[in-house]
């Protein structure tokens, strides 16, 4: 039987209506789709079956992140635990991107410029906020909150969005600046950290990854 405890299972949300349209979103709202709301409900019955029993839930102010907590734990019949969101963890702020798509912004900005902005740590998009600054405000939050939650024996699951979540990788996961750029984390994917004594995370040999959806491609 596996041990539970001191542990953290970071997700993304489900598919929102601008990921379907491949739009910025940002600090934007967008709904989960009905492919989105599948997948949180497959990510959740997956968590189940691996047997996770949380003890405290963490996400963003976010609706798509809220929507896909509410639905994960319905599934893991966890739905009277108290979730703390807080606006430390929501999605970074691509500024004047939000609300165009990949396409529009090449041809207003360049393909490399956009690239740029979308995969390097420290590129500021007009108005909005580089990877590096997203990380300045997910990581404080990590150790004043999650840190403490876990290291005292508890499991924790935070349910994030993408940038958010790459944030906190490159320190979890010792990821140099120059690779996060490579990093990605699918619509719905999990991942399993344990914390070992001297108070780091490690990926765990438990199964993660994204669980299967109806549709997913």
């Amino acid at each position: 039987m596996n041990d539970f405890r001191r542990m953290l299972v970071l997700v993304r949300h489900g598919q929102s209506e601008d990921n379907l349209q491949d739009l910025f979103s940002g600090l934007r709202d967008p709904a989960l789709t009905p492919r989105g709301v599948e997948e949180a409900h497959a990510a959740g019955r997956e968590l189940k079956r691996l047997g996770f029993r949380f003890t405290h839930a963490f996400t963003s102010v976010q609706g798509r992140a809220l929507r896909t907590m509410e639905i994960i734990l319905a599934e893991l019949g966890l739905s009277d635990l108290p979730v703390l969101s807080d606006p430390a963890l929501n999605e970074r702020d691509y500024g004047q991107l939000a609300g165009l798509n990949k396409t529009q912004a090449r041809a207003r900005f360049s393909a490399e410029q956009v690239r740029v902005w979308r995969k390097s740590f420290h590129a500021v998009p007009p108005g909005g906020e580089s990877l590096a600054m997203t990380a300045d405000r997910v990581w404080p939050f990590y150790e004043r909150e999650i840190a403490p939650a876990i290291r005292e024996g508890g499991c924790a699951l935070l349910v994030g969005h993408g940038n958010a979540l790459r944030s906190m990788l490159m320190r979890l996961d010792g990821i140099d600046p120059r690779d996060i750029e490579e990093v990605n984390i699918g619509t719905a994917e999990f991942l399993i950290y344990r914390m070992a004594e001297d108070g780091s995370l490690v990926r765990t040999n438990l199964e993660s990854g994204k669980a299967a959806a109806a549709g997913a491609a």
